[in-house]
């Protein structure tokens, strides 16, 4: 789980910002707050609302680019690609920060690193509690001696492991996260002693998964699956719930030979799923341009279909089958977050979707979140949405902390803010004093008589 985000001096935001998942003091929706973790508990889903520009994108776009740093690296001789707030002179030349706080497990972690486009400058990991927290390693390429890494292995200090870690840290480049060496060259086969930070890249791995309005979830993520009835019936039962005319769906067995896919992909899907140790059937969604193709693999092999949708057709029994693509807009994007809703529910997941509204009518939208809201009681997954979905705004559906909001100021850097914040009773409908700019985060609309090259 997701607990806070810090970001400093990253694309639109200048001054250090804070996005944070932890509950307020309302005591309605307890089903919307995880259990706790080390005291410390975490809301199931927060969604972020401003006008175009704003910075929505850009928090989520920070959020993402600490993941790639963190999981693909740089090479050596790279510099940092990023955009830092460039509104301000005296910021170009200043460091940028980037800060997460998660849960693990039983654990809750804060981990970050300062940088530049020459490099890492700091990076830190610390175990968090509700009142303490304990270092775990730290990082300043400012000193001579950069790295402190005492508290690892720290009952085996002079064993080959600990000396192999500090040999790591060593040859860590500059513009090179100690946590991607680590992952890099596979530590975990070395050294027993490293759980924290093998903690965090599993999260960072496997639990946060962040989408962007042009991305198919269903591109390459997989999820597991007791059976193929049973995906296809849950398929057949969402697909019905969100009345999209479809009857049903089937899978029909395919020679991948004579698709087109690039190689690439379907290499990184086979080993993601050939590696993968679930005692379950492991599957991955695939779509090419609108063409859905289901990827399954056991011990020994891996299988392709193309998944089908069935039409009843009037004066016949027989019902008529058809190629994803012949989908509307809309059906395929439900079909697209039907997957993300699994894996939601199966626990453990941090989603953050960049407009999910997109084709999607406002009803099916304000549907979906509700749908998952009201299936989390007992389960610890997050879905954190940045939207212009006016609807969503209802306090029947979310909580005061569970909405967020981004605007500019008069420097044009992105300013963070919730809704709790505001003195606005459970009851009240927010909607209407959101559109009317209560809240900051809706367009300043200028005056259309000054438009003089359209008169």
């Amino acid at each position: 789980m997701l607990i806070r985000f810090y970001v400093e001096n990253f694309s639109s935001f200048k001054e250090r910002q804070e996005f944070s998942l932890l509950p307020g003091k309302m005591t309605k929706k307890r089903e919307h707050v995880t259990n706790s973790v080390g005291s410390i508990r975490a809301l199931k889903a927060g969604v972020i609302f401003g006008a175009n520009a704003s910075g929505k994108s850009n928090l989520i776009k920070a959020i993402a680019f600490g993941q790639k740093m963190v999981l693909r690296g740089l090479r050596s001789e790279n510099l940092i690609n990023f955009q830092n707030f460039r509104l301000d002179a005296d910021y170009r030349n200043k460091d940028s920060r980037i800060e997460y706080e998660i849960q693990y497990g039983t654990k809750n972690y804060a981990y970050g690193f300062v940088f530049n486009r020459r490099g890492i400058v700091e990076e830190w990991l610390y175990e968090m509690t509700k009142t303490s927290e304990k270092k775990i390693f730290e990082r300043d390429n400012r000193k001579k001696n950069n790295f402190d890494l005492t508290n690892l292995n720290k009952k085996n200090r002079y064993t080959e492991e600990q000396q192999f870690l500090k040999f790591i840290a060593k040859g860590t480049p500059d513009n090179q996260l100690f946590l991607t060496e680590i992952k890099s060259r596979k530590v975990r086969e070395n050294v027993s002693d490293i759980s924290d930070i093998l903690n965090v890249l599993d999260w960072f791995q496997n639990s946060l998964k962040v989408i962007f309005p042009d991305d198919k979830y269903k591109q390459g993520v997989k999820f597991e699956i007791k059976e193929d009835e049973k995906l296809l019936k849950t398929f057949n039962e969402l697909l019905d719930y969100f009345d999209t005319g479809i009857s049903g769906v089937c899978l029909e067995k395919i020679d991948i030979e004579k698709v087109e896919i690039p190689n690439r992909i379907l290499k990184k899907i086979e080993e993601d799923l050939m590696n993968d140790q679930s005692e379950h059937t492991r599957a991955s969604i695939l779509s090419v341009n609108n063409t859905t193709y289901f990827i399954s693999a056991n011990e020994k092999e891996v299988n392709y279909h193309e998944f089908m949708t069935k039409h009843k057709v009037s004066g016949q029994l027989e019902e008529e089958f058809f190629d994803t693509a012949d989908e509307s807009d809309g059906t395929n994007r439900i079909i697209d977050l039907i997957p993300l809703l699994m894996d939601l529910l199966n626990g453990d997941n941090v989603f953050i979707v960049d407009e999910m509204e997109r084709s999607l009518h406002p009803n099916l939208m304000y549907d979906f979140l509700d749908l998952f809201l009201s299936k989390c009681e007992n389960i610890n997954s997050q879905l954190i949405l940045a939207s212009h979905e006016s609807t969503l705004l209802n306090q029947k559906l979310l909580r005061k902390d569970e909405i967020w909001f981004v605007v500019k100021n008069q420097d044009g850097a992105s300013m963070l803010h919730s809704l709790e914040q505001y003195n606005i009773r459970f009851d009240k409908q927010i909607r209407k004093d959101y559109l009317l700019g209560r809240f900051k985060a809706v367009p300043k609309i200028g005056n259309r008589n000054h438009l003089t090259v359209l008169n």
